[in-house]
């Protein structure tokens, strides 16, 4: 038996329990984790809110999709990104199916090799955002001496998409709010004020213009600066805004299209790497109990502190 998170109707936090629940033997392809922490994410919160659709046959809803722990069996053709899975392995999954618990059974292909000089918590939260932001800064060809915007710098996505930016050799300008100015330029971008006015203030943080834009955050806002300030739309890419992209000829990733799909597979391991050697880092702002997932769950739907918020089974 395992500790489970499940979304026993459509709703808010309210609606979420944790139920004890039978493990099944892994099969063909498949391994089980028991979990030592889990990423918490906001698409969570909209699977259950109904955003995806609201059908009670799909009850009682599991969730999650990444997290980090150790391999306790494995099915036949336990075959992974990096190789071969065994007993007793320490591994990152993502992405993974029902992760809110404190075992689960997972397809071999989400299942990487957790490097030892990343931290539990650090490792369980990197994978979808860190893929997400990967996949914005390489379809946008960020190369040596581009100027990049980031809108949410201070986000989530944003954070690593900084990060993934300076190492290309770009010069980031990051929108976050005043009080996560410091945070933004300790990860090396220069911080402007979202708001009235942005527009004038990102011409003075970069006065040779824009060459990409990175939206993180989905305002009309972000998307009309990002027009009147990057002259290609093919380096425009949005992850929240999808009515501007179809209406303003931008690029919108995720949702289901094949070459971001391939993009952020490709990016896990590489993104391992890169934390294992200290080249980007992911912020844990807060853990929580399994138990508590709801009250997790509330306060990420509210202004909360930089960084991923994490379960601990």
């Amino acid at each position: 038996m395992s500790a489970t998170v499940v979304a026993t109707a459509f709703g808010g936090p309210e609606v979420l329990a944790v139920i004890d629940e039978d493990v099944p033997a892994p099969g063909d392809g498949q391994v089980v984790v028991e979990f030592r922490a889990v990423g918490v994410n906001p698409v969570e919160y909209k699977q259950y809110g109904g955003f995806f659709g609201s059908d009670p046959a799909s009850l009682p809803l599991h969730l999650g999709s990444e997290g980090a722990g150790v391999v306790v069996a494995v099915g036949t053709n336990a075959i992974g990104p990096a190789g071969p899975i065994s007993v007793g392995d320490e591994v990152v999954v993502y992405r993974g199916e029902g992760t809110y618990a404190k075992r689960a059974l997972q397809p071999a292909g989400a299942v990487l090799p957790k490097p030892a000089e990343v931290g539990w918590e650090q490792a369980a939260g990197l994978l979808l955002t860190g893929a997400t932001a990967y996949d914005t800064v390489a379809t946008t060809k960020v190369h040596e001496g581009d100027v990049v915007l980031i809108h949410g710098a201070a986000g989530g996505v944003g954070l690593l998409a900084v990060q993934l930016a300076k190492l290309r050799g770009a010069t980031v300008i990051g929108t976050a709010r005043e009080s996560n100015h410091d945070f933004v330029r300790s990860i090396g971008a220069v911080p402007v004020a979202y708001g009235a006015g942005l527009l004038d203030r990102v011409r003075a943080a970069a006065p040779h213009g824009i060459d990409v834009a990175i939206d993180t955050v989905g305002t009309d806002e972000a998307v009309d600066v990002s027009l009147e300030l990057v002259a290609d739309r093919s380096r425009i890419v949005t992850i929240a805004a999808f009515g501007r992209a179809a209406t303003d000829g931008i690029t919108a990733l995720g949702g289901g299209s094949p070459a971001s799909a391939e993009l952020r597979r490709r990016a896990r391991g590489e993104l391992l790497d890169l934390a294992a050697r200290g080249e980007i880092r992911n912020v844990v702002a807060k853990t929580f109990p399994l138990a508590d997932v709801a009250a997790a769950h509330r306060e990420l739907q509210q202004s909360h502190p930089v960084g991923k918020f994490i379960l601990i089974p």
